[in-house]
């Protein structure tokens, strides 16, 4: 390990539930593209207007045994917005999963999202290029719809009318006029 701090890795911790629970030292390639694409979409969709997007890194403040990390956030209440960190539930929750954190992600965190308010939830899978959409009915949040980028391979073998009804732009429940396409989300990926 090298001696030069800016070389050593820094562990970032989540409260989860009570317990403090350590993260990959720093997310792997993939994993930061697709934050960093999802975050750079709403911010030039957002600019001028009151909601913020929040890439990774800031911390999410839910309740007394519960902050998270989320990999990108979207706030429209600004007074939720402190120096620390988000206080509060943000509009929508983005989290780009990896093999160490997608159980919290699809159970513990889902269901925390969810009792404090967050609208919309997005789980995205790098290793199968896909997005499944949850949104709130007031108590929970429910599987909305999963939307994937298929591989080359899968297309060549549907009828031309299955190839044709393939999703690959969707809108986010906050803004009806904000079309979002698969094919930026995973652009830039390492294969």
């Amino acid at each position: 390990m090298s001696s030069n701090l800016a070389y050593q890795d820094e562990f970032r911790e989540e409260l989860i539930n009570g317990k403090t629970v350590a993260m990959s030292p720093r997310p792997a390639f993939n994993h930061n593209r697709i934050s960093f694409n999802i975050a750079h979409m709403f911010a030039n969709f957002l600019k001028g207007r009151t909601c913020t997007p929040i890439a990774d890194g800031m911390d999410l403040f839910l309740t007394d045994k519960d902050w998270f990390i989320p990999d990108m956030m979207v706030v429209c209440d600004r007074s939720k917005i402190q120096s620390d960190g988000v206080h509060g539930a943000p509009d929508l929750v983005v989290e780009v999963l990896s093999p160490s954190t997608a159980k919290n992600d699809r159970s513990y965190k889902k269901d925390t999202y969810a009792r404090c308010g967050v609208r919309e939830y997005w789980l995205v899978n790098p290793a199968d290029k896909s997005v499944e959409i949850y949104r709130s009915d007031g108590e929970t949040l429910v599987f909305h719809d999963f939307y994937a980028i298929y591989p080359d391979w899968m297309l060549d073998r549907m009828k031309e009318e299955e190839r044709a009804a393939v999703v690959t732009k969707f809108t986010c429940s906050l803004y009806d006029d904000f079309e979002i396409s698969l094919e930026e989300i995973f652009s830039g990926m390492l294969e």
